[in-house]
């Protein structure tokens, strides 16, 4: 956003757009939440008359079984039994109980258990079955839940319909899903225990009383008992299993609306006692006039908004082109491209004016950049002319040559052997702007280290450990014998013989890492800051001191070949001595050294 156009198109979003599309989405949640309001009073009052005729309906259905009690031959059949009964009556003990099937259309099957002959017998489209001896009936679950409870009665899930004494006048074919209703018979003074009649009801009457809350075929509803079984569903799949576990953790008594649906839930009481009566009504049914309200309204904003974004379009081309066209000669320049041709004095505006100043700059920075390139050229030339002048010239090393061969004549090995270690380091030194193994510049310590052992004696504390993968990297010459000596200069020479010298190398992943360190004497954090800014300031930049010129040497030499990811960093290792670590990056050594 911070070209001039598309600040502009920003200003019309803002002032424009934004607020547009804001209000629309405020009318549309204001009026969301208003039909929701409604459409929940609406249906908390139809699930409270459902609930009311739910409870009613059960009532009557389980109260039809107090009709035994009522009726002489019925009732004395279950006390008595059959054949016992003085008084008992074949037609008219047949006639109770087809009348007592006839009460309710939606009675399917009844069966009668009288305890004391331990027989049962159904009833079927008003016809009566053999008896049948079932002393293993009070074991079914239902039959012995409702036996060792307090209640008169226990309504069973829905479930297709069973014969349950294999009678012939139940038809295989009679698969109709039907809620079975047991109740318990007993003597009223006695309490005790006389038998069951069990009752099979059709589902249609009690489901018509729950999808009468169903207004639209989108909408679900469900009736669930107290042990979370579907007693009816508007999906039929779902009648007699299990509620869904999704469905039950987000049931709440008093409504709830969840990501995609509105679900209200009501729970019973009476016969039907902590059953739930649960309507879902998806959201995009309850919304859907109000959706379409708000998406014309958004198509209109959207038309709006593209007028006026055409219209700025048009606008800000005249103003924005040229600054483009400026744009991208200066992203040229960023990508290395520092010849970009500005057609100065072609325009007389402010944008001409710009492009004529940035062709004086560009001509100031190329002549600036070819006078540094020249000054970095010459200056890595005075670098290496000064590192070959620390040590002896060329002549010296044919010098050296002569004394040995004289002192093998006068019989003096030892020291033709000091004159030739020192002759090999006058050869290395004349190496100076060359390209080496890590193996040859440890070489050429140990000749150094060799020396200085016959000056100071066996006494001399030094270690060097490098692994055979960095002793075959590839490096610039004379970049640890300077730091070596460096102890000798700052240890020895100034009185601490116990200072140890420790030279090795290391691989962190991404880079080659070169240490060389020791515990003698250290240096202030004020003297520490100095020679850091000595070491860092650029070869052509102000003035430095002598003092440490070969750190300095080193760390430029090591930038100029490898860039700004290599170097030298020091360290006083909190005053216990002096480390000096050199960093190059494992790209560049692999790549080999630079042409």
């Amino acid at each position: 956003m911070k070209s001039i156009q598309s600040r502009l198109f920003l200003m019309l979003l803002i002032f424009i757009i934004l607020p547009y599309f804001l209000s629309v989405l405020f009318i549309y949640g204001y009026t969301k939440k208003l039909v929701e309001e409604h459409e929940l009073e609406v249906s908390h009052n139809q699930m409270e008359e459902a609930s009311k005729e739910l409870e009613q309906y059960f009532n009557d259905m389980i109260n039809l079984s107090y009709i035994s009690y009522r009726n002489p031959d019925l009732y004395r059949i279950f006390n008595e039994g059959f054949e016992d009964s003085i008084y008992f009556n074949p037609i008219a003990v047949e006639n109770s109980i087809e009348t007592f099937y006839l009460m309710r259309n939606e009675i399917r099957q009844v069966r009668f258990y009288i305890d004391k002959t331990k027989e049962s017998f159904t009833v079927y489209n008003a016809m009566v079955s053999t008896r049948k001896y079932q002393p293993d009936l009070l074991k079914q679950d239902s039959i012995k839940q409702l036996i060792h409870s307090d209640e008169k009665y226990l309504i069973e899930p829905p479930h297709p319909l069973e014969n349950y004494n294999d009678a012939a006048i139940v038809p295989q074919s009679d698969n109709t899903m039907v809620t079975t209703i047991h109740h318990k018979i007993g003597d009223v003074l006695s309490k005790e225990f006389l038998g069951v009649i069990t009752i099979d009801i059709d589902l249609h009457t009690f489901a018509r009383l729950c999808s009468s809350l169903v207004q639209n075929e989108e909408e679900a509803v469900m009736l669930i008992n107290s042990e979370d079984m579907v007693m009816y569903s508007s999906d039929a799949d779902l009648v007699g299993e299990p509620v869904p576990s999704d469905l039950l953790n987000s049931i709440d008594p008093e409504g709830m609306e969840t990501d995609e649906d509105i679900i209200l839930s009501k729970t019973l009481a009476g016969p039907l006692n902590q059953w739930k009566l649960i309507k879902v009504t998806p959201e995009q049914v309850l919304f859907h006039d109000v959706r379409q309200t708000a998406y014309t309204n958004i198509l209109v904003g959207i038309g709006v908004g593209l007028l006026g974004l055409a219209m700025i379009g048009i606008i800000s081309y005249k103003i924005t082109r040229p600054i483009k066209l400026l744009s991208k000669k200066v992203q040229t320049i960023e990508g290395g491209n520092m010849a970009v041709p500005f057609q100065a004095g072609i325009r007389k505006d402010e944008i001409g004016h710009l492009e004529q100043h940035m062709k004086d700059m560009m001509d100031r920075i190329n002549l600036h950049i070819d006078r540094e390139y020249k000054l970095e050229i010459e200056n890595r030339k005075n670098q290496l002319r000064a590192l070959k002048s620390q040590v002896n010239p060329h002549f010296l090393f044919n010098a050296l040559q002569t004394i040995g061969a004289v002192a093998l004549r006068s019989n003096s090995p030892k020291v033709y052997q000091l004159v030739a270690s020192l002759s090999k380091m006058m050869r290395y030194s004349m190496r100076a702007d060359q390209w080496i193994k890590v193996r040859n510049e440890v070489d050429y310590i140990k000749t150094y280290l060799s020396l200085q052992m016959e000056r100071f004696g066996n006494k001399l504390n030094c270690s060097i450990d490098f692994n055979d993968r960095i002793l075959d990297m590839t490096i610039p010459s004379m970049i640890l014998q300077p730091l070596v000596e460096n102890f000798f200069k700052h240890c020895y020479e100034e009185g601490f013989y116990d200072a140890k010298l420790s030279v090795y190398g290391e691989v962190d992943g991404t880079a080659l890492n070169l240490f060389v360190e020791n515990n003698g004497p250290s240096m202030t954090a004020e003297d520490l800051k100095k020679l850091k800014k000595n070491i860092y300031t650029k070869p052509y930049e102000g003035s430095y001191a002598q003092e440490h010129i070969g750190l300095k040497n080193i760390h430029d030499r090591l930038v100029l070949n490898y860039g700004q990811d290599a170097g030298l960093e020091i360290d006083t290792k909190q005053g216990e001595g002096f480390l000096v670590r050199l960093f190059i990056p494992l790209g560049s050594i692999e790549n080999g050294p630079p042409e």
